[in-house]
């Protein structure tokens, strides 16, 4: 994986993401990378042990297809876990942007900063 994972995102969101968010995106997106390794190991075993007809090959299927289902949900938490950490750290770094930004509800955010 390349050090520039979010070179697509929009400059303006990216400035508004500090480092250690960023880092957090990072670990979490090698982590689903890892399970999918790991998910097309699996399945390459389980695809031949289906072609081998052996039995004792089959049986083991059962247990395969178990942790291939169990990586799939991991993966399916790891989203939604980065998709609830983007939408709050937008939030958080929009809340104090005065310059009118658009919030990720969609509701622009017109807070104004008092001089203190």
């Amino acid at each position: 994986m390349e050090n520039d994972t979010f070179s697509g995102v929009g400059h303006g969101i990216l400035q508004q993401i500090d480092g250690k968010v960023l880092h957090t995106f990072q670990k979490s997106f090698v982590q689903v990378q890892n399970i999918l390794d790991q998910n097309r190991v699996l399945i390459n075993e389980i695809n031949q042990n289906h072609e081998s007809k052996v039995p004792d090959n089959l049986n083991r299927n059962v247990g395969l297809i178990k942790e291939l289902n169990n990586n799939i949900r991991r993966v399916v938490d790891l989203y939604a876990d980065l998709s609830s950490s983007f939408t709050k750290s937008i939030d958080v770094n929009s809340e104090g942007d005065s310059s009118g930004a658009v919030k990720s509800d969609g509701k622009a955010c017109h807070k104004r900063n008092r001089p203190t």
